[in-house]
């Protein structure tokens, strides 16, 4: 409803106490009821918070709502999608009649594109025709859903609707997000004409997306294949890929090491991010089975038995990513495996990604790349260790593997050192990155393949030279941290408490501000555009994220919003920007230095009258504690801040510009404290790994 009215949560859940005629829930819980749609968007439109519902948003609360339940809708959708995409005229056609004579036309047409597409109709094929009892429900969301194509392009419109579902239920999957995915697949080589790809677990086919041809190159000669236990999946990256491009695609859905579908393929590639420790794979089952080359798994190793059924899929001389748990590189119960992958070639690289690149998100996950070796080919000499995890930014603090931004440098460096390690057998040492290791010196009793335990970090972040540049910001900005003191505190006025209040609800019906709630990735907008987070308000630091200007197909975390880019609200000199999640007193006042920014989710953007309102003043005034308290509801696990009711004291614009001065220096004051602490852990980061490995003397 929020989406729809273009509003904060907050002003919905008031609507519904104060209006005694708001829709009456139709479903779901107390704490989370549903309503109908159409009712919502009657009230709404009555009381003139609604001129015209966004198409996209009409099209995703149909798929919503649907009585079968979100998935089924999306696949009635794929299938439909892919009629219009394949062929238009046949879907034109069907859909100009009834909605029961469209349910009846539908499935014939649709089978028509499934073939060409999937293959004939069989067991395995995961793709179905749905009947048209199933279909009749569906009748008014692929109109819209065809709308919707019109405006976007069929690719667009399914990943919008994909995405939204994906980001709707974070629990429900096992995500591969954008970054890794592409990185996985150009250490793969997929981008070579004719290349055959299997991805054994494909879950929503980021993998396979990653490794299909790109739009306007031919991708008839590419040929993806996917494999999924959940049947839903396996036929959701279907509609998917084939949306997407033009590679043949064949998807099947079964439980991949115990019933393999695809036993008689040998790709040229594997791509694969399998489920991580998995004590139900099959060990008692498959313990004769002829995929275990390399040594029979442990139960606990579940994820060396993915390795050695993506080896056994390739074609000799083929090559598969993994994408691994750190713990696998080490475990004793799998040092038997890894040493046999060492000895015959199998195993060329081990790449260590930034922590936070995919879920479980705490760890710094691996990245093993591997060829399956032919029966001439000599074993390789030496594997290569990447550590990308390893780098910091210049004030100090870590990549962080969930920021899309920090990707490019990273998939830039790796493949950079992969691609020189590939043409010469060996790479020199890059410190606290990358080197090549003999495998006669990992055949030890662990057979230990982390990198960080043969990468430790650059010498002394950068060396002497660069710790005594440190120390010189350091002792500069506790001087100036020390002239930015506040002056000892004294008695507040007697007549303080009685101060006449207003509220931030007050002060927007009067005028003297205005309030913008933050904006998520937002479709059309200038690819530069940068986006202030909730963390750069809390940590005082610079927009860290940019706007995406056209979201990729297969990138459901930047899933198109229903903010149209030429309405959005930028930030300017002296707005106020205030986190509502949380719990944190904080609030920001917008500098040059942040200016032009979108505020991103979680952010609310007061834009106050500066002849009525002083910012500073606004500012210092929201972040009292008192006043974040009561303006504060509570979940069980989660605090929300109600901007509208924070208080300010009625007071002339001269009283607020001294209140303002002294929170500007206040400001100041935390911005140094801030800084200081920064390049304090960084010095002392610096001294401890300069003095234990002997870069500077004691």
């Amino acid at each position: 409803m929020a989406r729809l009215a273009g509003v904060g949560r907050a002003a919905v859940s008031n609507w519904r106490r104060r209006h005694a005629d708001f829709p009456k829930p139709v479903g779901g819980t107390d704490t989370s009821p549903s309503f109908a749609l159409g009712e919502v968007e009657g009230w709404l439109r009555g009381q003139g918070k609604l001129s015209e519902v966004p198409l996209r948003e009409r099209v995703w609360q149909q798929l919503a709502g649907h009585p079968a339940g979100p998935v089924p809708a999306l696949l009635h959708t794929g299938c439909a999608l892919l009629l219009v995409h394949d062929r238009h005229p046949d879907w034109l056609a069907a859909s100009a009649v009834s909605d029961e004579r469209m349910a009846r036309l539908l499935p014939d047409l649709i089978e028509g594109v499934l073939t060409p597409r999937f293959g004939p109709p069989s067991a395995t094929r995961a793709v179905h025709a749905p009947a048209p009892p199933e279909l009749l429900p569906s009748a008014p969301l692929l109109r819209s859903v065809a709308e919707l194509a019109a405006e976007l392009g069929a690719p667009t419109a399914y990943e919008f609707l994909l995405g939204r579902h994906l980001d709707a239920n974070p629990r429900q999957y096992t995500l591969t997000p954008e970054g890794p995915a592409d990185l996985m697949a150009a250490l793969a080589g997929t981008g070579r004409a004719g290349r055959t790809v299997l991805d054994p677990a494909c879950g929503t086919g980021a993998l396979l997306r990653a490794a299909a041809p790109g739009p306007g190159r031919d991708g008839a000669d590419c040929r993806l294949y996917g494999q999924d236990s959940a049947p839903e999946l396996a036929a959701l990256t279907a509609l998917r890929l084939a949306l997407g491009s033009a590679a043949t695609v064949r998807t099947a859905a079964a439980d991949t090491l115990r019933a393999d579908t695809f036993t008689d393929r040998a790709a040229d590639v594997v791509l694969c991010h399998p489920p991580f420790n998995d004590r139900n794979w099959g060990h008692d089952e498959l313990a004769y089975d002829p995929r275990w080359e390399y040594g029979f798994p442990a139960r606990t190793e579940s994820e060396l038995a993915w390795v050695q059924h993506a080896l056994a899929r390739l074609r000799d001389g083929g090559g598969a990513v993994v994408l691994m748990p750190p713990a696998a590189a080490s475990r004793r119960s799998g040092r038997r495996v890894r040493a046999d992958l060492l000895r015959r070639g199998a195993l060329r690289a081990v790449i260590a990604l930034p922590a936070g690149a995919a879920p479980p998100y705490h760890l710094p996950l691996h990245v093993w790349v591997l060829r399956r070796p032919g029966p001439d080919a000599p074993s390789a000499p030496e594997v290569l260790l990447v550590e990308a995890g390893g780098g910091a930014a210049a004030d100090g603090r870590h990549t962080d593997g969930r920021d899309p931004q920090a990707w490019p440098p990273v998939r830039d460096a790796v493949l950079g050192a992969f691609r020189r390690f590939e043409r010469a057998g060996t790479l020199a040492e890059e410190p606290g990155f990358a080197l090549s290791v003999p495998v006669l010196e990992l055949l030890d009793d662990e057979v230990d393949l982390a990198p960080g335990r043969r990468l430790p970090p650059r010498a002394a972040q950068g060396g002497a030279d660069e710790l005594r540049a440190v120390r010189a910001r350091l002792d500069e900005t506790l001087r100036l941290t020390a002239g930015l003191t506040p002056p000892e505190a004294a008695p507040g006025a007697p007549d303080t408490a009685r101060w006449p209040l207003t509220t931030i609800g007050e002060l927007a019906r009067a005028g003297a501000l205005s309030i913008h709630p933050g904006q998520s990735a937002t479709a059309g907008a200038p690819a530069d555009v940068p986006v202030l987070t909730e963390h750069d308000v809390l940590a005082g630091t610079a927009p860290s994220a940019t706007v995406p200007a056209a979201p990729p197909v297969g990138a459901p975390h930047q899933a198109p919003s229903v903010q149209a880019a030429d309405t959005l609200v930028l930030t300017a000199p002296g707005d106020v920007v205030v986190p509502v999640l949380g719990g944190t007193a904080a609030a920001r006042v917008i500098d040059e230095a942040t200016a032009g920014a979108v505020p991103g989710r979680g952010l609310v953007l007061l834009r106050p009258d500066q002849d009525a309102l002083d910012p500073w003043f606004l500012a210092g005034f929201l972040r009292g504690t008192a006043n974040n308290r009561q303006a504060s509801s509570y979940a069980s696990t989660s605090a929300r801040l109600d901007v509208r009711r924070l208080q300010l004291p009625r007071l002339p614009p001269d009283r607020q510009r001294g209140y303002g001065e002294r929170f500007r220096a206040l400001a100041a004051f935390e911005d140094a404290l801030r800084l200081a602490g920064r390049l304090g852990e960084r010095l002392v980061r610096g001294m401890h790994d300069g003095l234990t490995d002997g870069s500077v003397s004691p």
